[in-house]
């Protein structure tokens, strides 16, 4: 659960020296205990007519020392099985473990996320409708893998396209929607490639609409995440779609197989993935108690290995950090001086919600500061920058965080402007 920081301020009688405001942290103390036990040596018989010598111990082997769960830093630390794989959180973009991330993989079905964030897109814009029907032909009947089960020469709405894209994985849906949007499926392909670039993804290239494979189809871990990350901020009306549990269309009803909607509360979305040498992968994400983590993971053995190792990380990630509110818009958070104004200072606030992921055990450590380099000369506007919040914490670079006046303070007419001067060049105050 976010918490907000309680405010301690520290204000510099200097004209031209920083402002400071510190965040008093109260942390949860982490306890950790260890115990320890030890085998008693078997008891000895007496000789008769003899004292029984003490018995000797047996000599253990003592246990290789557990495995580190942190790191030099401090940061908390998991493996994982898969060969590819990001955890992150969606709202700082905080990365929480990364393996191989920026390496490229095979994508299989995971794909699909990028064919229906096109479908999205043209929709938001009006391109296309969710009723508009497209016609099937026969290479997208013909597609083989997994299905939807359209007919050649049928006319599926856009709508149940996406559902049988994204819920059944149905790769003749993928071909389908290429077709309807770009003619033919190399056409989206370099539609596909274009619009990667354009939403951030770098290092990736589609050569089909549905994740066949292809020496030439590629991405990374982190795209993926990039893709998802675009997916749930600029289409609300459209990613529910990926928690649907499951679709029925010519009468035949298929299940969602992100293994995570069913076994992990706050799961939302989204795509699964496999071919014989891509393994078993997952992109998924789940939200709790407004806070939203996004999942990519590749290489896996197996069905049964994608759903606990998909959970496990998950798991780790939300019980092994936090996001922590460190300002809140319009709330103030210190005073900055204001030069030849008609108020001597103005508070100052964040322009948004401004958030902080940290492992939980290093809250107690974090440090934040409001910086700026002098008085803020009037006339200052509300909303105007006017500083910086400094967030530090054990392995962390320092987060900056914009800070804008709170409120107007407009100019001293000209004989305050000439008095304030005065009692500047003789007193050495900023009125």
């Amino acid at each position: 659960m976010r918490e907000k920081f309680g405010l301690r301020q520290r204000l510099s009688s200097s004209v031209f020296g920083a402002t400071v405001m510190a965040l008093a942290l109260v942390a949860q103390p982490v306890a950790a205990q260890q115990a320890q036990q030890g085998g008693k040596p078997p008891a000895s018989k007496p000789a008769p007519a003899a004292k029984a010598a003490p018995a000797k111990p047996i000599a253990q082997t003592p246990p290789p020392p557990p495995a580190p769960t942190v790191n030099a830093k401090g940061w908390p630390v998991i493996e994982t099985t898969g060969t590819h794989a990001l955890l992150l959180d969606a709202n700082t973009g905080t990365i929480l473990m990364d393996k191989n991330a920026d390496q490229r993989m095979y994508p299989s079905s995971m794909t699909k996320m990028l064919t229906t964030h096109i479908v999205f897109e043209k929709l938001k814009k009006g391109d296309l409708k969710l009723t508009d029907e497209i016609t099937v032909s026969e290479k997208a009947w013909r597609t083989g893998g997994s299905k939807m089960f359209i007919d050649v020469g049928s006319r599926v709405t856009v709508q149940d396209l996406l559902h049988g894209a994204v819920i059944a994985s149905g790769n003749d849906a993928c071909v389908a929607l290429a077709e309807g949007i770009s003619g033919t499926e190399e056409a989206f392909a370099d539609e596909m490639n274009r619009h990667a670039k354009a939403i951030g993804m770098t290092d990736s290239h589609f050569r089909n609409s549905s994740g066949w494979p292809d020496p030439d189809h590629w991405t990374t871990a982190h795209d993926l995440a990039v893709l998802a990350l675009s997916t749930i901020r600029n289409f609300p009306e459209y990613y529910p779609m990926y928690a649907q549990r499951e679709f029925t269309f010519n009468n035949i009803k298929q299940g969602n197989r992100n293994p995570l909607l069913y076994s992990m509360p706050g799961a939302d979305g989204l795509k699964t993935g496999h071919t014989e040498i891509a393994g078993y992968g997952l992109t998924a994400s789940a939200i709790r108690d407004g806070r939203r983590l996004v999942l990519v993971v590749n290489g896996l053995k197996s069905m049964k290995d994608r759903a606990q190792e998909t959970e496990r990380l998950m798991e780790w990630g939300f019980r092994e950090f936090d996001s922590y509110l460190v300002g809140k818009p319009g709330e103030p958070l210190t005073d900055v001086p204001v030069w030849l104004g008609a108020q001597p200072s103005v508070s100052v606030t964040v322009k948004d919600s401004a958030y902080v992921t940290l492992p939980r055990r290093l809250r107690k450590d974090m440090v934040a500061v409001a910086k700026f380099d002098g008085p803020a000369q009037a006339p200052v506007l509300k909303g105007q920058p006017v500083g910086k919040l400094v967030v530090t914490a054990p392995g962390t670079d320092p987060i900056e965080i914009p800070l804008v006046a709170a409120a107007d303070v407009p100019e001293l007419g000209l004989f305050g402007r000439v008095a304030a001067a005065m009692r500047h060049y003789v007193l050495g105050s900023a009125q």
